[in-house]
Order: C-alpha cells, then sequence, then structure tokens
C-alpha cells in the first residue's frame, strides 16, 4: 500500500506526539499570558479580551485532547480532521471581523455625532463672544457720552 492510501485510510486519526501537544499547549498558555498582559498595560479592553481568552483556552483544549476534533469532524460531516479545523478557524476569524467591523461602525458614527456637537458648541461660544465684544463697545460709547454731556453741563 502506498503512503497516500495510507493517508487516505486513516482518514480524520488525529496523530498528535507528546512534544507536539506539549509545544501547542505552551503556545496556548503563552497567548493566554499575552492577552492578560496586554489587559494590565491598558492595550487591550476586557469586553475584547474574552473573545481572545476564549480562543486561547480552545487551542489549549486542543492540544489537551487531540481526539476532540476527531469528534467535531464527525459532527460537521468532515472526513478529515484538517478540514474541520480550518473551518472552525476560518469561521472564528469571520466571526471576529464582523464583530470588529460593529464596533467601528458604532465608533464612527459617535465620532461623527462627537464632532457636531463639538462644532454647535464652538458656533455657541464664538457667537457669545461675539454678542458680549460688542456689548462692550456699545457701553464704552454710551459712558463717553455721559462723559461728554456731564462736561458740557
Amino acid at each position: 500500500m502506498s503512503a497516500l492510501a495510507l493517508a487516505a485510510a486513516e482518514g480524520g486519526q488525529v496523530h498528535l506526539t507528546p512534544q507536539t501537544r506539549i509545544v501547542a499547549a505552551v503556545i496556548a498558555i503563552f497567548f493566554m499570558l499575552l492577552i492578560l498582559e496586554l489587559i494590565r498595560r491598558d492595550r487591550l479592553q476586557e469586553r475584547y479580551s474574552v473573545i481572545w481568552f476564549v480562543a486561547g483556552l480552545g487551542m489549549l483544549v486542543g492540544a489537551a485532547f487531540p481526539g476532540l476534533l476527531e469528534l467535531v469532524a464527525d459532527l460537521m460531516g468532515v472526513r478529515n480532521t484538517n478540514v474541520a479545523l480550518f473551518s472552525i478557524v476560518l469561521l472564528l476569524l469571520l466571526g471576529l471581523a464582523l464583530n470588529f467591523s460593529v464596533i467601528m461602525s458604532r465608533q464612527a458614527a459617535q465620532i461623527t455625532r462627537l464632532a457636531q456637537e463639538r462644532a454647535i458648541e464652538r458656533a455657541a461660544r464664538q457667537a457669545a463672544e461675539t454678542e458680549e465684544s460688542l456689548g462692550k463697545d456699545a457701553g464704552s460709547s454710551n459712558s463717553s457720552a455721559i462723559r461728554t454731556t456731564e462736561d458740557a453741563a
């Protein structure tokens, strides 16, 4: 039997060596520690970190229980676990992209609203300053007119 036929016969079985599982677990733990460090340095907000932390836990579970991927592949109706893994990752990335697009849209609307409010406040302040300066000019001309009439009397 050729190597290709053997690979096809094995189908969806996941064969990870203990070293590969350890490396995958270390990478997952490092990823989760990185997320915690980003939170600590205020570079990542807690509400967004949950998504990434769950992804790290998924990586850790995948490293600890590689047979779980076979179960997921069977549930998806896929023969090859690699296809199942890439499908899951693709769906997660699409979900993240959609989530961040919604967040960006919301923030763009907030920025537009804040810019409009700021422009209205600036226009109101300039109108008040203009009115105040016109009032001072009129008041100073009135007081000089009063002094002139007092001097004349």
